[in-house]
């Protein structure tokens, strides 16, 4: 199977197409705005900006990829609601540019979303749930959703939340490596206790994207953790996990922060149709943070 895929330099690009590049199945073609930051045996590389129409034909005629996973996005909250053209061409207008080419040249479309398409009034959601963002990016990824789900593509969608993990070039942060980096120089975090989220490991997602891309999948996938808590019990079992002084974390809630973009509050998701559907299967967040850890252990 032929599979291209955008943004291969994010955090869930690098671990999908390490994923991907180990398939003797797979024929992969990585792709992402800028050189390639990881070396992977066999498959193409090349660059790609996906808000460039003519580059994405041009790439998509080049390869004709049976599936293209689309990993890439603007994902900064309040960087999207200083910047709206910017997060509109990233993550509205890349996504037409993919339908079109997706349209000309037969390929399956799997599309990575997010659990900022709700307003985190309802706790844990299944893919039935009405989506009612409250913030820029989140109205932009339901835009993006719902050009997919209005063409006449074979696609899916994966909605996943709050992931984290270890990249190859530790370029890109989450909240994990910002409460161990925090604490181990030493310094008190406010961390809130009233966002909850099902955090997502990033290896588990890439694992969502490569089961839905093999089975070719169609409809909406809630693709995130098995464990629902607050962003502050996260951040003490990351400093159970590594040893951490947890007294240097402090309790506080959303009302004490001001940020230019509004965050939902309880954005989890529930996973049966993904376990049924797709075979999916997530480490709980102990296990994923062991994870973690030995990565950067490994690493140089």
């Amino acid at each position: 199977m032929k599979i291209l895929v955008t943004g291969s330099n994010g955090l869930l690009g690098q671990k999908l197409t390490t994923l991907l590049a180990r398939d003797v199945n797979v024929s992969l073609i990585s792709t992402a705005r800028s050189a390639p930051v990881l070396s992977l045996p066999g498959g193409v590389t090349c660059t790609l900006d996906i808000t460039d129409e003519k580059e994405v034909q041009k790439v998509i005629s080049t390869h004709k990829p049976e599936v293209i996973i689309n990993t890439a996005a603007m994902t900064q909250v309040d960087q999207c609601e200083h910047d709206h053209d910017a997060c509109w061409n990233a993550n509205v207008i890349a996504v037409e540019n993919l339908i079109r080419a997706c349209k000309e040249h037969n390929s399956h479309l799997v599309h990575v979303s997010t659990d900022f398409i709700f307003d985190g009034t309802l706790g844990l959601l299944d893919e039935s749930a009405t989506p009612n963002p409250i913030n820029f990016y989140g109205k932009s990824k339901l835009a993006g959703e719902q050009r997919i789900i209005e063409s006449k593509i074979s696609w899916c969608i994966l909605r996943t939340v709050l992931v984290y993990g270890v990249t190859g070039d530790m370029s890109r942060s989450n909240i994990v490596l910002w409460v161990k980096k925090n604490l181990e120089q030493g310094k008190t975090i406010q961390v809130v206790n009233d966002q909850w989220r099902t955090p997502t490991l990033a290896e588990d997602l890439a694992m969502g994207c490569s089961l839905a891309a093999k089975k070719k999948a169609s409809g909406i996938f809630n693709i995130c953790g098995k464990d629902y808590l607050s962003v502050y019990d996260m951040a003490l079992r990351t400093a159970d996990c590594f040893g951490l002084d947890k007294a240097l974390i402090k309790e506080t809630d959303s009302t004490k922060f001001s940020q230019p973009a509004a965050r939902p509050m309880k954005t989890g998701f529930i996973i049966e149709k993904a376990r049924r559907v797709l075979g999916y299967e997530p480490h709980s967040l102990e296990d994923g943070l062991k994870i973690v850890a030995s990565q950067l252990d490994s690493h140089p």
